[in-house]
């Protein structure tokens, strides 16, 4: 019994302040697209703009849920269900400090990666149930996108576990005491980064949600708590993409430098300065790039980040086992 109610704590402890991030998510990336763009950003509710976030979340809990009269009724309901589902379940193994995560086992990385791959199926589910064709080639869209460079950050990664030989997030953490993975897998660092951009549908990649031809891609059906848990789930995709990044190219909770006062700082501060150097990233991406056409975004996909992820990967398997051999030999 106590061990239930345990386990009930920890996860709202996780739960709370990661839909806490998202909100605040939101005003920081209106400050900053308006900073970019030289105009004011939410500034009227609260002091500097800073209850916008909860003004927003409660227009949209207040408002009507409406269901198609022609849609699948149980599906249309519980697609955003399923993909905000899934984006929280993805927190429970990654570590914010050193032993600070709900569940750790030697899969946690494939296990992410699973349910990103399963993220494909509810934007299925909610553009085929909504029985619109706008929304119905919004999901085709949307699942093509994803599964393309799924298959692209998939050979990225094979580089990363070939140097760490560990698909768990701690081990990975601990063999990069020495030096981070950023430096040495640079090329794959930069590769992943941008296929992350494409996974979480964000600009230059945001094709399905292209206003001018799909209104707004598989969910143009939804509104109030419908479209808020589809919001909530596109937002905590990117701070989940932006901490395993981290996890893997930036030694996850490891201090800048080994030295006071940096090790000093809280492990979990050091890990969500990290976070939040690729969340601003993602923003300036947004407000900086145009959008690609989407036969130039699965060429890239195909034609240049799978090759180029699968010869880096070859490349850094080579060099290690040759590495390897000449310390044998030496020995």
């Amino acid at each position: 019994m106590f061990f239930y109610i345990e386990t009930i704590i920890s996860f709202l402890a996780m739960l709370v302040p990661l839909l806490l991030a998202v909100a605040f998510f939101t005003l920081y990336e209106r400050l900053i697209l308006a900073a970019l763009q030289r105009r004011q950003g939410p500034n009227i509710v609260g002091f500097y703009g800073l209850f916008q976030p909860i003004a927003d979340g409660l227009k949209l809990f207040v408002k009507e849920s409406i269901v198609p009269k022609s849609s699948n009724g149980m599906l249309f309901i519980f697609a955003p269900i399923f993909t905000f589902g899934l984006a929280i379940a993805g927190w429970v193994v990654l570590p914010l400090g050193d032993g600070a995560l709900l569940c750790d086992f030697r899969l946690s990385l494939l296990y992410v990666f699973m349910l990103s791959s399963l993220g494909v199926h509810t934007i299925i589910m909610a553009g085929w149930s909504s029985n619109s064709k706008y929304a119905f080639l919004g999901g085709l869209r949307s699942a093509a996108q994803m599964i393309s460079y799924e298959i692209s950050l998939g050979s990225v990664i094979l580089a990363v576990l070939v140097v760490a030989r560990t698909l768990n997030f701690s081990s990975i953490i601990d063999s990069q005491k020495t030096v981070w993975y950023a430096l040495p897998l640079l090329p794959i660092f930069v590769l992943f980064f941008i296929c992350a951009l494409a996974e979480t549908n964000r600009h230059p990649f945001d094709l399905p949600e292209a206003e001018a031809e799909l209104v707004s891609g598989y969910n143009v059906e939804y509104s109030a708590m419908g479209f808020a848990l589809f919001f909530l789930a596109e937002y905590s995709n990117i701070i989940l993409i932006s901490a395993v990044t981290t996890l893997l190219f930036l030694g996850g909770w490891a201090p800048f430098f080994d030295f006071m006062p940096f090790t000093l700082i809280p492990e979990t501060v050091n890990f969500a300065i990290k976070t939040m150097f690729f969340i601003t990233l993602f923003i300036v991406v947004r407000g900086t790039l145009p959008r690609y056409r989407y036969d130039q975004l699965m060429r890239l996909g195909w034609k240049v980040f799978l090759p180029f992820g699968l010869a880096f990967f070859l490349f850094y398997a080579s060099l290690l086992l040759a590495l390897n051999s000449g310390v044998e030999l030496i020995n």
